[in-house]
């Protein structure tokens, strides 16, 4: 077995807002669509053209679509019978992005789509993400790095926007 060391970033921000202000102001800009429609459009695709035009159509203004959500802080609560932080795990990318990246590295299609962890502390609301490019700089492709800093960018303006 092969095994190839990766030493991630973490991106972290701390916002005095509140977790429900937080979340909405993290996802207003990221498009939301039927994924069981979107996939079998997907898959209905006979061309490249076709498709981009679909997932431009499901992306928002970010440049990202959702995939999918977990709460991971109803678990928890569960657990102290209600109570506890609010936690939830966003998953969102984009299919032309990962194309782009995964074309050039294999392994890049395991990153993405991307996730962004939101959750309350003491301190406030934490918005954590793990640098893409930092997930692919050991590969040391510079076309994948270069998309990588892109979607990096991208997300830390997401970031910054839904902590202010």
């Amino acid at each position: 077995m092969q095994t190839r060391d990766v030493l991630v970033k973490r991106w972290s921000v701390v916002s005095a807002r509140s977790f429900e202000e937080v979340l909405e102001r993290l996802t207003a800009p990221i498009g939301r669509t039927d994924l069981i429609e979107f996939h079998r459009a997907m898959a209905a695709a006979k061309t490249l053209a076709e498709l981009e035009k679909l997932v431009l159509a499901a992306v928002g203004p970010s440049g990202f679509m959702e995939i999918t959500r977990y709460d991971h802080g109803a678990v928890l609560r569960k657990e102290r019978g209600g109570e506890g932080p609010k936690m939830l795990r966003l998953v969102f990318g984009n299919p032309l992005i990962m194309k782009e990246m995964a074309r050039v590295v294999a392994d890049a299609a395991s990153y993405a789509p991307t996730t962004i962890l939101v959750d309350e502390r003491a301190d406030g609301v934490h918005l954590s993400y793990d640098s893409m490019a930092s997930l692919l700089a050991p590969y040391g492709n510079p076309v994948a790095l270069a998309v990588a800093k892109d979607v990096d960018a991208k997300v830390q303006r997401l970031l910054e926007t839904a902590a202010c």
